[in-house]
């Protein structure tokens, strides 16, 4: 059985950092997976944040551009966030998916609130 943990959000200030991580379990071969990070705020849809591909090649959406950098770990099956400068419209639950082809897994997320 796969599964997805994120961890690492938190309370942070205006301006603060924080590192998301998303560990992967289970039989899968990672290193073929996509990784995607999606944000959901209260009230509003899923976003998509962040993605990279299983050869590298990354995006982000606009807002978070300059600020905040996906990454991964093959070798020990994970999945990073690096969030930086972050504002108070950051604030939301952020989830991780693995996805290659037509299979997909979730985490369940992580809550990152940014608030003085």
């Amino acid at each position: 059985q796969v599964q997805l943990v994120e961890s690492g959000g938190g309370l942070v200030q205006p301006g603060g950092s924080l590192r998301l991580s998303c560990a992967a379990s289970g039989r899968m071969s990672f290193s073929i997976y996509a990784i995607k990070w999606y944000r959901q705020a209260p009230g509003k849809q899923r976003e998509l944040v962040a993605g990279m591909t299983s050869a590298g090649i990354t995006n982000y959406t606009d807002s978070v551009k300059g600020r905040f950098t996906i990454s991964r770990d093959n070798a020990k099956r994970m999945g990073y966030l690096e969030m930086n400068s972050l504002k108070p419209e950051d604030t939301a639950v952020y989830y991780c998916k693995a996805i290659f082809n037509t299979l997909e897994y979730w985490g369940r997320g992580t809550q990152v609130t940014v608030s003085s």
